[in-house]
Parts: structure tokens; sequence; C-alpha cells
């Protein structure tokens, strides 16, 4: 999981804030929610963005910004105030620290100091609260092929997270073309991803959460663009800064992936907590789960962190059983959905999620499950892992398996 510290920094010197911020930026465990150029605005800045972390440079007037650092303290003792100044005076600093400072920097500022200063300050802030840090977890979801439910998954999924206490939960639909995460919740967004990536940099998070669509279950909803030719503006870098700005906003994200394994899908799955990869018992599916482990390889930590979720279990069609699943993809099944072709068709056709339409349905629980079995660790089932140390030899031979016998080599 990422840990992202949300900064309000004030600095009347326009060419030392702009420095710190330029190196703010460049920093992926920070996120700079306000800047402020006047002292005696800046309160009111930390109580409308609420941020983990202020910054207070001293050099412009040291006694107003050590007044402002006292009234911060005192107002808002879950802001973590640093103070930073080009004076290594050993009074300011104590006084500095006397009003309420945490950590008192240099200026101009080493980076490498700056690390330790929010790596201190983000352990004693957070230490004090609930002894847990602020954090997000990252799902990708994606699917062996079209059609094996993986966005119904997605969406589901995150419905049942955001009705949980103490989640904040946003699901990104990063199919380009075809995504309909916004129709099975019954949505019509005002903004897209596209949007959002277009207008990044003027995005702080509250101007975040009103560009998503909020769904009835406290979901927010971020859909794919709606022409066509809007998906040329989002690129592998401008989604990873989409995907820092969401990570700073909720405790959870959810990623509904396209099916073609495109270089914004690969992008995701690296960052990702976990991935989730579903499919069916059939043959086409089972194939394309031993092509795409084969890949993940590549890709350090992936195919540790992917769990294989079976959909449409139980269902009566002559296939491929479970134990001869296991065998072939060389790991272990992480959950099973049971087959609820007319439930799942109703909650599709109405726009409703599982957790509405059926709270009670065998499916609606499994889901629960799922999602509890997922958060609850950070690691793959011990299962998976046995079977991962197989070695390669027994997948390579178990992905011959798959070819016609008439086109072996």
């Amino acid at each position: 999981m990422s840990n992202v510290l949300r900064l309000a920094i004030v600095d009347p010197d326009d060419g030392s804030r702009e420095s710190l911020k330029s190196l703010l930026l460049g920093m992926d465990t920070v996120w700079l929610e306000a800047e402020c150029s006047r002292y005696e605005f800046f309160a009111d800045v930390v109580e409308q963005t609420t941020p983990d972390v202020g910054v207070v440079a001293l050099d412009t007037s040291s006694e107003k910004g050590i007044e402002l650092i006292a009234e911060l303290s005192a107002s808002h003792p879950d802001c973590a105030l640093l103070a930073a100044s080009s004076s290594t005076d050993g009074h300011l600093i104590l006084k500095t620290m006397r009003a309420g400072a945490r950590e008192f920097i240099t200026l101009p500022i080493n980076a490498e100091d700056l690390v330790s200063a929010l790596g201190r300050v983000g352990r004693q802030r957070f230490g004090e609260s609930d002894g847990k840090t602020r954090s997000c977890e990252v799902i990708a979801i994606a699917g062996a092929t079209g059609g094996v439910g993986s966005t119904s998954l997605a969406v589901n999924m995150a419905c049942v997270l955001a009705t949980q206490p103490g989640t904040s939960v946003a699901l990104v639909d990063l199919d380009m073309a075809l995504g309909d995460a916004d129709v099975f919740l019954d949505a019509i967004p005002d903004y897209t991803l596209a949007d959002v990536a277009q207008n990044i940099s003027r995005l702080d998070i509250q101007l975040l959460k009103r560009s998503l669509t909020k769904h009835s279950s406290g979901l927010y909803l971020l859909p794919r663009p709606v022409e066509l030719k809007d998906a040329a503006v989002i690129n592998a870098e401008s989604l990873r800064k989409v995907l820092g700005l969401l990570k700073a906003s909720f405790t959870h994200l959810i990623f509904d992936l396209s099916k073609s394994y495109s270089s914004l899908d690969m992008t995701i799955l690296e960052e990702a907590d976990h991935a989730i990869l579903v499919t069916q018992l059939d043959l086409p599916c089972l194939r394309n789960v031993v092509r795409l482990m084969m890949s993940f390889e590549e890709t350090n930590n992936l195919k540790e962190k992917t769990k294989i979720v079976v959909n449409r279990a139980g269902l009566d069609t002559g296939g491929i059983s479970l134990k001869k699943a296991k065998e072939t993809m060389g790991r272990d099944v992480f959950a099973q959905l049971p087959n609820d072709y007319r439930t799942m068709v109703e909650v599709r056709n109405n726009g409703v999620p599982l957790i509405t339409q059926a709270p009670k349905a065998g499916i609606t629980q499994a889901v629960r499950d799922l999602v509890h079995n997922l958060v609850g660790e950070s690691t793959a089932s011990p299962d998976a892992a046995d079977a991962d140390a197989k070695g390669e030899e027994g997948t390579k031979g178990v992905w011959q398996k798959f070819w016609p016998v008439g086109q072996k080599k």
C-alpha cells in the first residue's frame, strides 16, 4: 500500500515557494493540497483543505510565522506543522518548536532532508491518532477474455467496499473504447477520465471529488471518455498523476481494466496492491490465464500479487472441473462466484448494484466474502504461493497441452 501525505504550504517569498513546490511535485509520497502567499490567510486554507502537514516558511517574517504555528497547533492539532527557514539560529529553532512545530528544516531544502522530515512527521502524526498510516489500496480487476464478468465484479466490489465504515472508494473505468461501468450504476457523468487527466495540474482533492460522479452507495465513479478520440489525451504519465491524486483522496481504488492489456492497463497492474484476474472454467479462458501469468512474470511482483477468481462457478455446461483447472493454471483459485444469470441480468439492466437489488442472494454474499478476504490480507494465498514454487517447468508443460495435437511443435 502507498502512504500519501497531503501538504499545504505558506511562504510569502515567491522564489522559495516555487522551489519548494517543485521539490514536492517530484515526490510520489506527498500531494500538494494547497499553497498560500500570506500568513494571515493560511489558517483559512488549513480549515478548508484539512492537510496532514502544514509547511510554514519563516524568512519573510519569523514573528508572524511563529504566531501562525502557535495558532494552528492549537486550532488544528491533527495538522502536523513543519517550519522552514534559512536561519539556523538556535533561539529561533527553540521558539518555533515551543510554538508547536514538529520539525525544523533549513532553506534551501535538501531533498533527502525533506524526505526524512516528512517521514518522521508522518509517523508522529498517524501514530498519535490511531496507530495506522493513511493508505490507499489499489485493486486492478482484469478479465481472461471478454464477457467473463470482470466489470460486474469491479462495480459490485466497489459498492460493497463503499458501504463499509471508514472507507472512501473510487471506481475508475479504464476500458477506453467500450467501458460501461456507468451503465451498471445508472449514472450520467458530467466529467470523464479524459477531463481529469487534461486538468490534473489544476485540480485539488475537493475539485477532484466534484468532478467524479457519486453513487447512492457512496462510491465515486470516474468513467471512460465519451468520444473515442478523447482516449488519445490519456497516456501512462498522465494516468500516474491521476492515480497519485486519487490515492491522496480515497482509501480504496478499483480499476476496471480493458481486455487489451494496453500500456494504461499495465501501468495500473504495476501500481496495484492486488490484481484480480477473472476467468471461467472453459478452455479459452484457462489458456489465456496461463498465457497472461507467463507474461506477468516479466513485471516485478505482478505474478505474485495476481489472484484468480472463477466466475459462474457451477455452470453446468460439461466444462472443465475446478480440480483440472487448478492443475492447468498451476495456481490455486482465490475465490469462486456462483452462477446466477437471472440476478446479474436484472442488476445490469436496472443499473442497481447487487447489495441493493439482491442483498441476500448467494452471489452477493460471495462478493462480500471476496472483498473481506482481499482487503484483509496483503499477500497471495499460501496455496497460490505453493503453486508458484513448482517452477516454470510445470507451467510450460501445462501451456503446451492447450494446443491442438496437430499444432504441437
